[in-house]
């Protein structure tokens, strides 16, 4: 059974650009926190934003952090994902959920777009549901039945980082030469970051984006101008910014 992304934010700080700007005027300021939150109401956050984050003052996007709920993704790209270290994570268990109905899973394009490729594909899927059921039924633990499962099996997991991290996230994975799966989540989690925090979330993107050149060198995927033109679309669009 084929299955799709769905991407949900669960939480996230409240008065998220506050926050920042709160923590970053602290840094250079003998006033009191009271006091410095009133200054913070009567000025301007998202071009004070724009200057820390430019001058690489980073540590005090780490006072801010967003949940994400993650739904019809892979095995595949969860292996990915967990590289990231300063996150939190929660994953449906294949050693307590049992796919005794069939396990739900991602069919790339790739394969899906070649006909003799997409049916054998779709028997394997078939054929590995039915033996990991019968496994079960022969009271084959699940936690061993789960070894014969596919990367493509779908899985469910919940995501927490701080905005620091999801800057360095979405630089990597949103990037034309990350894996494609990986690449369609960090663009649908940016535009959520993008909706709730706009001043801190408008630095975010491909490494081309906000830099002269191309930080993959060699490796570029030659495309620097269409990366670019799509991302100042997404922030217009999801960051409320003309």
């Amino acid at each position: 059974m084929e299955t799709k992304l769905k991407v949900k934010l669960l939480n996230f700080t409240p008065d998220s650009d506050k926050v920042v700007a709160l923590a970053a005027k602290l840094c250079y300021s003998d006033v009191d926190i009271e006091g410095l939150q009133e200054k913070i109401d009567s000025f301007e956050q998202s071009g004070f934003i724009d200057k820390i984050i430019k001058s690489g003052h980073h540590s005090v996007l780490e006072h801010v952090s967003f949940s994400f709920g993650v739904e019809g993704v892979s095995r595949a790209l969860t292996h990915q994902l967990v590289r990231h270290r300063i996150a939190s994570y929660s994953q449906k268990s294949q050693r307590y959920v049992k796919y005794k109905e069939g396990f739900e899973y991602i069919f790339p394009k790739s394969i899906k777009d070649n006909a003799v490729l997409s049916e054998k594909y779709e028997k394997i899927m078939t054929d590995i549901a039915k033996l990991y059921s019968e496994m079960l039924n022969s009271d084959i633990p699940a936690e061993d039945a789960r070894y014969i499962l596919p990367n493509a099996c779908e899985t469910k997991i919940i995501i927490t980082m701080n905005a620091r991290e999801l800057l360095h996230f979405f630089k990597i994975r949103c990037c034309n030469r990350a894996q494609w799966e990986i690449r369609l989540l960090a663009e649908e989690m940016l535009k959520l970051c993008l909706e709730k925090s706009p001043s801190i979330f408008r630095h975010a993107g491909p490494g081309c984006v906000h830099s002269q050149s191309c930080p993959e060198g060699e490796f570029t995927c030659g495309s620097i101008s269409d990366v670019r033109k799509k991302y100042n679309e997404l922030l217009k669009k999801y960051g409320r910014l003309n």
